[in-house]
């Protein structure tokens, strides 16, 4: 089977999630895909990241109905610093293929992550884009020809155009309680609203 991997904060969930979600389903030919909430993300400052119960269930509202996609617990359960090498091992078969999905920042620094010749060993990265500036291209090049010659792995790119909003910019905008529709699934937003998710710029 070809399984799909998108984990990340999701501090909320947003419509840019979802769009890559389901590029990444498509392009990629995927059986499924687990999405996958951090408890504690290795790579973020915490601050704008709310209790992984609540961004858990974001999840599983934002994507209900979507065939293909299974929200997973896994990281939260196993409590602690998430790191996607540990992820990666549990969810590893030899009869399976595992693709990882990330953004450009994420992939550009693949190799500075926890074991990445464990992570290429287990995975085949897939990246996309969440900007139209072209001034990241040669890096991106750059960085991907260097994985090669280093893990023998390709690191492939998914196509869809971003939407370049951040959840930094909706906790902010949630937080001044501007209108976040044309970002957030209404479920999310009712949801946010009900717990009072987001109020004050410490989230």
């Amino acid at each position: 089977m070809r399984i799909g991997i998108y984990g990340g904060s999701f501090s909320p969930i947003h419509n840019g999630h979802i769009r890559a979600l389901k590029a990444f389903l498509d392009q990629m030919q995927l059986d499924f895909v687990y999405v996958i909430p951090t408890y504690i993300p290795p790579h973020k400052q915490t601050s704008g990241v709310i209790d992984s119960r609540h961004r858990l269930k974001m999840c599983e509202l934002a994507l209900e109905g979507i065939d293909g996609v299974v929200v997973s617990d896994i990281e939260i359960a196993r409590g602690g610093t998430s790191y996607t090498v540990d992820t990666l091992r549990s969810l590893y078969r030899e009869e399976n293929r595992l693709f990882l999905l990330m953004g450009t920042d994420m992939m550009l620094t693949l190799d500075t992550w926890r074991e990445p010749e464990e992570i290429f060993r287990l995975c085949y990265p897939v990246y996309m884009r969440r900007e139209n500036d072209k001034a990241n291209d040669a890096l991106i090049v750059k960085k991907i020809s260097e994985y090669l010659s280093k893990y023998g792995k390709v690191v492939r790119r998914i196509m869809a155009d971003p939407i370049e909003i951040s959840s930094t910019e909706i906790r902010r905008r949630l937080s001044k309680g501007d209108d976040v529709s044309a970002y957030l699934p209404e479920k999310v937003i009712d949801y946010i609203k009900e717990n009072q998710l987001f109020t004050d710029s410490e989230n």
